[in-house]
């Protein structure tokens, strides 16, 4: 239930660290995890069809070429980009890492 997110502060990271050891030791079930990891997390911020296309310019990427680093459809990177669709789950958190650390971190 770990999360490798960035945490707000080092106390926050030890706190997140403590809570992450007694979930995994049986002390704290999922339902308290999750509320430690709103607490002690930076949430991953929501990508809008303006900042993905920023994004991909800025990678220098094509449509078709982000959707296979992103190990999803051509369609659906098409969909976020006119707004039909928004990313979420694992896609949000490659686009996040994309945007934070670049290209080379996903490949």
């Amino acid at each position: 239930m770990t999360t490798k997110l960035k945490a707000k502060s080092r106390i926050f990271a030890a706190v997140h660290e403590t809570a992450a050891d007694l979930h995994r030791l049986g002390f704290i079930d999922k339902r308290k995890m999750r509320k430690f990891d709103a607490l002690c997390l930076d949430p991953v911020p929501a990508y809008d069809s303006e900042k993905i296309r920023a994004l991909r310019d800025h990678l220098q990427l094509s449509q078709a070429v982000l959707a296979a680093v992103l190990n999803t459809s051509l369609s659906t990177v098409r969909k976020w980009e006119i707004g039909d669709k928004h990313p979420s789950g694992p896609s949000l958190k490659l686009l996040d890492l994309l945007d934070r650390k670049g290209l080379e971190a996903v490949l």
